[in-house]
């Protein structure tokens, strides 16, 4: 590396510029990402499964053979020693035990010889501890000229490790279409959505709003709607109310906001009188596919309660585990998010993170397991609950991220889509019946994904109710 250089730029040296007895000594942490790429080439179906090796929790590590600290090993030769344009000819390596998802790997390279015109013998090594995982020699081509890279021009890749929605869909074919009041569906979007999930056999949607309107959109753009019911109301904040009153009287299954602003269809449903309110904080919950997270991800709350109090998010808390078992979490993994890990009284989300965790050994909060304060990468990583030494058998496991309030939650969710790729369902619950609170911006994958999980609460909550 040249001085003054950026730290992710590497610089070669040729074959005359190495000297016997040169070193580089590497140290690097073993990531989940490299365990499951590793699998992939090597053919390890399930590089999880096995595991011997315990955490200081006590749970299973995933593991990774020999194969990983080897490659370990290739990544400082190419690029530290000689460096950018090494080609690796031979090597006679001995394995001597497993890694693991958050181990501490240090790799030494040292020349022991050379051969002219171009070839290098190095002694390799690389331990954990004191435990020696791989040691041998490797044989190099060296450079023949010099070249700076950029670790940044490296490859990157994204594994979509569970695909939530695929599975969302699968499971509830089995199941009949729900009854579904599309609330004003009067522009493409709107319209368009509800008849696709109907096309899917996920809903029968009964469309509310001006049928002057509805009908000329339909028109517009090809869309048929003749098989559906249309009820003809004047305005959208009518629609709102007669969706809803068509809610309590058991003419629908479940609400769909169309071209309305939200703000309209919750001024409806909020009322106790006439609205859809239980006895339950209503509340938000994105289902989250994020490609670089083995599971499904629930976000809440981040589009209804601006900022609950330890009250509104112990319900916030109850409606995400419901919705999680409807989901086949049998017991989901609650983090409660804070910006650190340790109750602060200055800091009023970790005391209503430490109140809720309370709450939940009381029994107030059931059916999950709930831990916090702890920050959104305490609460995602393995690796980082690890390093902070955080026993928890919820850190790095979440299933659900309760966040402090909306703007906090809106944050998560829209940097998990843009920055992580990640898809997203959503649904308002605490009601009556569930609601899809849909956005133009959302792909037709999550549009019908936000119809699968309407179509699975609107039938857990059927098969609850009084026969």
């Amino acid at each position: 590396m040249t001085p003054g250089s950026p730290m992710t730029q590497f610089t070669n040296q040729t074959y005359e510029q190495i000297a016997i007895g040169e070193s580089v000594t590497v140290a690097h942490t073993v990531t989940r990402d490299e365990v499951e790429l590793m699998a992939l080439v090597s053919g390890d179906a399930n590089p999880f499964a096995d595991c011997e090796a315990l955490g200081d929790d006590g749970r299973p590590l995933p593991r990774c053979e020999g194969v990983s600290a080897e490659a370990l090993v290739h990544g400082v030769l190419k690029r530290r020693l000689p460096g950018p344009g090494t080609v690796i000819l031979a090597h006679a390596l001995n394995y001597e035990g497993d890694a693991h998802v958050g181990d501490e790997l240090v790799a030494t390279v040292t020349v022991t010889s050379k051969q002219p015109p171009d070839r290098i013998v190095l002694a390799c090594q690389v331990r954990r501890g004191d435990d020696v995982l791989v040691d041998g020699h490797v044989t190099v081509r060296a450079p023949s000229s010099n070249r700076t890279v950029d670790e940044r021009d490296s490859l990157n890749v994204v594994l979509r490790r569970n695909d939530v929605f695929g599975r969302l869909f699968r499971e509830c074919e089995h199941l009949p279409p729900v009854s579904c009041a599309v609330v004003h569906p009067c522009d493409r979007d709107s319209l368009a959505g509800p008849l696709e999930a109907a096309r899917h056999g996920l809903i029968t949607p009964v469309l509310v709003g001006p049928q002057a309107k509805i009908r000329a959109v339909a028109e517009a753009h090809g869309l048929d709607i003749s098989p559906w019911r249309l009820v003809d109301v004047e305005h959208s904040h009518a629609a709102a109310a007669q969706a809803v009153a068509m809610a309590r009287a058991g003419e629908v299954q479940s609400l769909m906001k169309g071209s309305l602003h939200t703000d309209e269809l919750l001024a409806a449903i909020v009322p106790s009188a006439t609205g859809l309110r239980t006895g339950r904080r209503m509340s938000h919950v994105f289902v989250m596919d994020v490609p670089a997270y083995p599971r499904m991800l629930l976000v809440t709350d981040a589009a209804v309660n601006i900022a609950p109090n330890v009250r509104d998010k112990a319900d916030i808390v109850q409606n995400a585990i419901e919705l999680a078992h409807i989901l086949g979490v049998a017991q989901p993994k609650v983090a409660i998010l804070a910006a650190v890990e340790t109750v602060n009284p200055d800091m009023p989300a970790t005391v209503d993170a430490a109140m809720l965790c309370k709450m939940a050994d009381r029994g107030q909060i059931t059916g999950g397991l709930v831990d916090g304060p702890l920050a959104f990468d305490n609460a995602i990583s393995i690796e980082a609950a690890r390093t902070k030494k955080i026993e928890s058998p919820v850190a790095g496991l979440a299933d659900i991220l309760v966040v402090p309030d909306l703007e906090a939650g809106n944050m998560v969710a829209k940097q998990l889509q843009y920055l992580a790729g990640a898809d997203s369902a959503g649904i308002v619950l605490g009601t009556r019946v569930p609601v899809v609170l849909t956005s133009r911006a959302d792909s037709v994958r999550m549009r019908l994904a936000s119809t699968a999980v309407l179509k699975m609460v609107a039938h857990h909550q059927a098969s609850k109710a009084p026969k």
